[in-house]
């Protein structure tokens, strides 16, 4: 169905009851929610379409939930914030409304649930769900400032004139990928109100690296690998990638939420295997071959062959043949493989980060409502606010779990 583009409103027409500041995954959840209890409700957009993260997440086929998502999926300064709202409108909720819609869908991995088709049914679907309980929508909106009206609650300033509510909804998302339009508006909206945020930077981003490390791996850009990746608490097992810049894939992205600049993350190679024993029933099998080929049974030819030049052992030939290798030797290679280390030099920040860390500090919001407790009528939802999903739709159910929060309330 194509996408519903409502007339600019008239300010001197009517006064609304909710404003919901975005017109993304959150901000139009939340817009049919509250529509759905009778509230008059209005979405500011500032782009010419809404749901333009959607629409190219999952490679344009959206990855809009997950089946396992729960509060341990999620990064926060309060780890408990999140439990309300994912407890109030689960990833069982979310499939209900896509099957309702007919929405065609399959589990990819690790119940990581994509569009059959095209992520252009999620955005029709909310569209939809908005029109059907009257909730308008305006885009093409430049917000300036939001503040207090004496009479009304709240106006908005836009270019566009003056917008009055009783309730704001601000769901203007984060920083990442700014040429589609991010800002730090939401936040600037907190800050107006004098609400606490917590320090922000990209996640789920790429690493980047230098010196040495970059020379040494460049010229395997697009070789792929599943790893186990650790950095602090967080042990993830998926696919490394690498880039002309550094090293990307599922599971740098998983850790680079948890990463810090100047920090070590760790790369165990073969995860599945115990190496040192693997090693040594190889060494029985095929004795004349050299180490690297054996590798390049589980890694992919040209990185066997490059770990083999990089990583120092006591054998005074790296890429000896496999009946060179005594016991103490493949204890040494064992060990490297499964605990590779690699320093980033940084990440690609935004630019191509899909979350923001931090934001909105949830002590200075209700995680029932997602209202600011010292600003009746404002809520803060979505990415904007300090909580930040694990890879594999996880950021989308956080989506529609607090537009459904303060939906039922705003």
């Amino acid at each position: 169905m194509s996408e519903r583009v409502y007339k600019p409103h008239d300010p001197a027409a009517q006064v609304d009851d909710v404003i919901v500041l975005g017109g993304g995954a959150a901000g139009l959840m939340c817009a049919a929610i509250a529509g759905a209890r009778g509230r008059r409700v209005r979405v500011l957009e500032k782009t010419r379409r809404c749901g333009k993260k959607i629409l190219m997440s999952g490679g344009g086929r959206c990855n809009f939930t997950n089946l396992y998502c729960s509060p341990d999926n999620f990064l926060s300064a309060n780890p408990h914030y999140c439990k309300s709202a994912l407890s109030r409108y689960t990833p069982a909720d979310f499939i209900a409304l896509v099957e309702a819609h007919g929405i065609a869908y399959h589990e990819k991995e690790r119940g990581q649930l994509f569009c059959d088709h095209s992520a252009k049914a999620i955005v029709a679907m909310l569209l939809d769900e908005c029109a059907a309980v009257g909730a308008a929508i305006d885009n093409e909106i430049v917000i300036e400032r939001v503040a207090r009206d004496p009479e009304h609650g709240f106006v908005v300033h836009t270019a566009q004139g003056e917008y009055r509510a009783a309730s704001v909804v601000v769901a203007t998302g984060g920083l990442p990928i700014p040429k589609m339009g991010a800002s730090d508006f939401g936040l600037s909206v907190a800050r107006a109100f004098d609400l606490p945020i917590r320090d922000t930077r990209a996640a789920l981003v790429p690493f980047t690296l230098g010196g040495a490390a970059q020379a040494a791996y460049k010229d395997l850009s697009g070789l792929a690998a599943t790893v186990e990746a650790r950095c602090n608490e967080a042990v993830f097992d998926a696919g490394l990638l690498f880039t002309h810049r550094g090293l990307s894939g599922p599971a740098m992205l998983q850790v680079s939420s948890y990463w810090q600049a100047g920090q070590t993350v760790t790369v165990d190679w073969l995860p599945d295997d115990d190496i040192e024993a693997w090693l040594a029933a190889r060494a029985g099998e095929r004795p004349n071959a050299r180490l690297s080929s054996v590798l390049a049974e589980r890694l992919p030819k040209r990185l066997a062959q490059r770990l083999c030049a990089e990583i120092s052992t006591d054998h005074p030939i790296s890429d000896c043949r496999m009946k060179q290798l005594d016991d103490r030797a493949r204890a040494q290679w064992a060990g490297a493989l499964a605990q590779w280390p690699v320093t980033p030099e940084g990440t690609e920040g935004y630019k191509t980060a899909e979350v923001m860390l931090g934001g909105v500090d949830t002590k200075a919001l209700d995680s029932a409502t997602m209202a600011a407790r010292d600003v009746p009528g404002l809520y803060f939802i979505g990415e904007v606010v300090d909580v930040t999903g694990h890879l594999g739709g996880h950021n989308f159910q956080w989506a529609w779990a607090s537009g459904h929060a303060a939906g039922t309330v705003a």
